[in-house]
This record gives structure tokens, sequence and C-alpha cells, in this order.
């Protein structure tokens, strides 16, 4: 049904972007300053920092004298040579050959940054990188501070180029992030303003600061178009997840639509096309007959018609799934091929392009081609999305920030990142969606601090002001409270710029979060970050309150 694959995805205020399935951003080899790792050491909020003692002195981490696995709880000079080797990228650590929490989070960091398995442990690929890479850029500085010119041009060297070249390639654009806005930088900036409408001049001003900063929350592609949560009649203008679910629908009768929830007329002439070869009037109105039609053929399992998931090796799911078959055996199916790139419509129904992309993936993984789904395709399928085990459920609101904390560097469309989805019935890669209020919703799943589970931000805030599922607003943040941003104001936190957080520090007017789905202080992929945030910003801010 849906091209699930193909949503927009939303971001926070630090590298938003409006990204309709974006190209794999390359990882840079210079990456850039670890912002947050230096901001968390700074403010004293890193668990174990204590006064300073002299470091063992400092031995090659690929020398004899080092473990062939560098891991938390050691000391040595291996660690010494590590804690050195971090702060040259950035990591602000005291080098005190201590493997603490302060040095943990900052090897999880640089692995996310540099495509590294993310699992904290300094084995022989993290080692080499370390030794391969060099140098680092300036600190991040917000383009719209005080310490930023009103127009950034070619020639600058600053934390504010960083921060601009950090936003362009979470726009999909290939640049280094060194803090030098030379040809490639002016380049990319003038690429950006042509793509997005904007005067092609080359100088950052207000109108390409705000553009880059703009973020847009995907719309849902829940909605059922025969609920009472959508129009009786969808016409042409209108926008949302109605839209949404209307594009999706179309894409699973044969359409090519982009899923962004605007009924313009590419998307008013698929409609008529489809009224017509429905027999139906093709006056372009979605209305009761055209929304009954888009839904005919089409299993019932949820609001967006396909079939809820199976996993392919439960007993409920047969020992070969092949062409012609209808079930969430074959939603899931399709949710895996397109986390390898495939581009189905997931509709639960297994038809010719499921079965194309079927023999697609068994040719590129050197498995029999005869696309039928047996045991080694099922195997290859969850290859590269099987998610590691979570940590056991429990502990209500108080380990609500553990449990997020945790979590710190977790790479965007990692089988980690992707299984937070779990908590609310999606089997998808998170670098095909916007997953922030799905990792808060795996949060509380986790900790069974509140059942309410939600993919939008609105949808927390909702039930935070009403006071249910043991939800409130709170006026007094405290760690583990949940954080709701509505980057473009009104405090109404609808229309598609929100965020999502879990407060992990209060400082004054100041806080810092942990937030998945937001960017990579570096510069590198998305994932599960720490991020500086403030109540004296442009933005609005609501803290809830899990009890």
């Amino acid at each position: 049904m849906g091209r699930l694959g193909t949503l927009a995805r939303a971001e926070d205020v630090n590298s938003p972007h409006q990204d309709q399935r974006r190209p794999g951003t390359p990882w840079r080899i210079r990456i850039g300053t670890y912002a947050a790792t230096a901001a968390m050491v700074s403010a004293g909020i890193v668990l174990g920092a204590g006064p300073a003692s002299a470091a063992p002195a400092p031995v090659r981490l690929t020398s004899a004298s080092c473990p062939a696995e560098i891991v938390q709880g050691q000391t040595s000079g291996c660690v010494t040579e590590l804690q050195n080797l971090l702060n040259t990228h950035g990591a602000g650590l005291q080098v005190d050959g201590q493997f603490g929490p302060a040095t943990l989070y900052a090897v999880r960091e640089y692995q996310a940054a540099t495509a590294i398995a993310v699992d904290g442990r300094v084995g022989p690929a993290t080692k080499s990188k370390l030794y391969a890479t060099g140098g680092s850029a300036p600190a991040p500085i917000n383009l719209n501070s005080s310490s930023c010119p009103a127009n950034l041009v070619q020639g600058a060297k600053s934390g504010c180029v960083t921060e601009l070249q950090r936003l362009l390639i979470h726009h999909g654009y290939s640049i280094d992030v060194d803090g030098d806005f030379g040809s490639g930088t002016a380049s990319a900036v003038r690429s950006f303003q042509s793509d997005h409408g904007l005067t092609v001049d080359g100088q950052v001003g207000t109108n390409t600061k705000r553009e880059l900063y703009d973020t847009d929350e995907s719309p849902s592609t829940g909605l059922d178009l025969r609920s009472a949560s959508c129009p009786a009649n969808i016409v042409e203008g209108q926008s949302g997840g109605c839209v949404a679910t209307l594009q999706s629908l179309l894409n699973g009768k044969g359409h090519s639509l982009d899923v962004d929830g605007s009924f313009g007329p590419q998307t008013l002439a698929a409609v008529k096309a489809f009224q017509s070869a429905s027999g139906l009037s093709a006056d372009g109105e979605v209305g009761p007959n055209t929304k009954a039609a888009l839904y005919s053929n089409i299993g019932g399992g949820g609001g967006s018609g396909a079939p809820a998931p199976v996993n392919l090796n439960s007993s409920s799911c047969p020992s070969e799934i092949v062409q012609g078959q209808r079930s969430g055996c074959v939603t899931e199916l399709q949710s895996l091929l397109n986390h390898h790139g495939a581009d189905l419509a997931v509709d639960g129904d297994f038809g010719p392009l499921t079965g194309s992309a079927v023999r697609d993936f068994q040719s590129e993984k050197g498995l029999s081609v005869d696309g039928k789904v047996g045991p080694n395709t099922k195997a290859a399928l969850y290859g590269a999305v099987t998610p590691p085990s979570s940590p056991a459920p429990g502990g209500g609101y108080a380990k609500m920030l553990d449990v997020a904390a945790a979590e710190v560097g977790t790479a965007e469309g990692s089988a980690r990142a992707n299984s937070y989805g779990s908590a609310v019935g999606l089997s998808l890669s998170t670098s095909g969606y916007a997953w922030c209020a799905t990792f808060v919703s795996w949060v509380a799943k986790q900790t069974g601090a509140s059942s309410y589970r939600n993919t939008y931000v609105s949808g927390w805030v909702k039930q935070a002001r009403a006071g249910n599922y043991h939800l409130s607003v709170t006026s007094n943040p405290q760690p583990g409270d949940i954080v709701a941003f509505d980057w473009n104001g009104g405090n109404d936190f609808t229309g598609g710029h929100e965020h999502i957080g879990i407060v992990r520090s209060v400082s004054g007017s100041s806080f810092t979060t942990v937030e998945g789905n937001t960017s990579n202080p570096n510069g590198g992929g998305d994932g599960v970050y720490v991020k500086s945030r403030s109540t004296n910003s442009s933005y609005d801010v609501l803290f809830i309150r899990v009890r």
C-alpha cells in the first residue's frame, strides 16, 4: 500500500531538513568537533569526573602491549592513548587513562561518525580509523547567533562554517566538514539555493539560513481515509496525513507519487487516472466511492490498509513465501526489502513487483534466484536488520533517562535504531521516516513508565495536556522528563515542525537532552545524540512529566 520508504523526515532545529528519500550521505573522514561531548564534560554532567591525576604513559593502541579490544573499566596507557586520539577529534576528555562513562560516550560518538559498529569497544577497526583520520573542525556555531555574520561568504573560516557544512551535508550535499568556506562549500550553497528556489548568490544570508534550518515532520500514512479524521471529500490544495495516505494508496495501485502529504497537480492527475480506470467519475475529488475503490483488494490490518507485519521466521508464516500470497508475512517481507533499497508499496500483497524485488535481492546476495522467500532468503533479509537484544523493560519513570542515555551514539539506519519501531508496530528502517517520537515511545515501553505510544509529537503533547497515560505538563523539568519542541512557534505543536526528546540535565533556562532522529554533533549521519537546548530560544518548548 504505502510507499513508506519515501517519507519526509523530521529533524532537530540544529540541522533540520525535508528529505524525500535522501541518498545515503557519505561518511566524512575529516570530521568536526564533538561539541556535545565537550559541552557535557565542561558542564560537569558526565558521571565519574573527578580530580585530575597523573595518567599512565600513552601506549600505541596497535602494539602488543594493548588488548585486542579496549573496553570500559580498563585503566592503562592504552586508554591514555585512546583519550588523546579522541581529543584530537574534539572529544574534550580528561586524559587520565581510565576508561569511564565519558570515554565510552566519546568512543560511541566517534564510531557513529565514521561508520564503525557502535558498540563502545575499541577493536581493530576503531583503532585503525583513529590513526587514519586526523584534524578537527571548529566547534559548530548556530548560524543565527550573534557570533555569525549576517552574510556568511566564501573565504570564511569558523565554527559558523562548520555549522553550515554540517547542515548542507544533512540536506544531502557531499562536502568536507572542516570549517573552511572554500569552493566546494560555495558550490554546495549555490546548489542548495537553486534547489530551494532562493537567489543563487553563494552567500548564506537570512533566507538561506532559514531554509537550512527548516524542518518538516512527515505526515503519517497511518490515517484511514474512511475515518472521521479525514474530510468527506479530499481535494486539491489540501495537505496532511490524509493526503499522505491517499498518495500511498495510489502508489499501491501503480502510481509513483512522492508521499509528501501535499495534494498538488501530480496527485490530482493520479486521482483522476485511478478514477477513470476504476469506472468512477474522474472529477479529482476523493469521496466515498473513490475511497472504497482505493481500499479494495487490500488486507485490513490497520489504518494503512496493509496487514500488520509478522516476523518471517514465526510459525505464522509459511516455510516459503511466494507470489500470490497476501498476509502480514508479505507486509514484513516488503518492509525488509525496502530496507535493502527496493522502494516497494507496503500493502501485504505479493505481486509481480515484490517478486522482482525478491529476485533482485537474491541475485545481489548470491542466493538461488527463484523469487521464493525460503529459509536462506529470510536469513539474508534479517542479516542486516535483526536488532540486538534490548534491556529488560521495567523501572518506571525513574529509568527513562537511564534507558535513553544508554542508546546515545546509535546511528540512524542501524539494526539497533530500526528496532525502536517495534514499540509502535513499525518494521522499517529509521533512514526512511521521522522517528524522534518513535524513540520516545520505545523508551516509555522499555521502562513501563507510560502505556502511551505515538509516532507524532502532537499526540504526546495532546495527551500530556489532557493528563492521560500518566503524562502531564510541568514547568519544573527534571532529568527523565520528556520535552517537545515546536520549531516554528505558536505553541500548538502541529503543522509539521515538531521534535521530541528526553531531558538529561537542567540549569536555569538551559537544558540538555537525549534525542532520537537528531543530527550528529560533528556532522555525520543522524542518530541518538545529546543536544544542548534552551527555553530562551526562538522555538517553543513544552516539558512533559511522566509520573
